[in-house]
């Protein structure tokens, strides 16, 4: 059911950027996007029942989480940040030139 959820998310995200007209609501579909993927990653790690993979003694049998996930969703937060300044210094560079954020008339200034 939670893997359904993370892919509506990603549908939702995914209609922001193709059918929103404003620039900045094609940036926050693009995030919703990556948190979506992120989302599913961290489900992919999860085991019901698991407990933190740290090796301690007195642990014989025990059904750990995957911690692999975890840390390529940690790594994705960060290019995500890192991605989504460069994305609105790009937004704020066209509103300075064409002073608006409507793709169409972006496509009509251009010329």
């Amino acid at each position: 059911m939670l893997f359904f959820l993370s892919f509506v998310i990603f549908l939702i995200g995914l209609y922001c950027v193709v059918i929103k007209k404003h620039l900045l609501k094609i940036v926050m579909g693009i995030l919703i996007m990556e948190y979506a993927v992120n989302f599913f990653l961290v489900l992919l790690g999860y085991r019901m029942g698991g407990i933190a993979p740290i090796v301690t003694e007195g642990i014989k049998e025990a059904k750990f989480v995957d911690p692999l996930p975890q840390a390529m969703v940690l790594t994705a937060i960060v290019i995500s940040i890192a991605t989504l300044a460069f994305i609105v210094a790009i937004c704020m560079r066209i509103y300075q030139r064409y002073h608006t954020f409507d793709i169409t008339e972006i496509r009509k200034l251009r010329g």
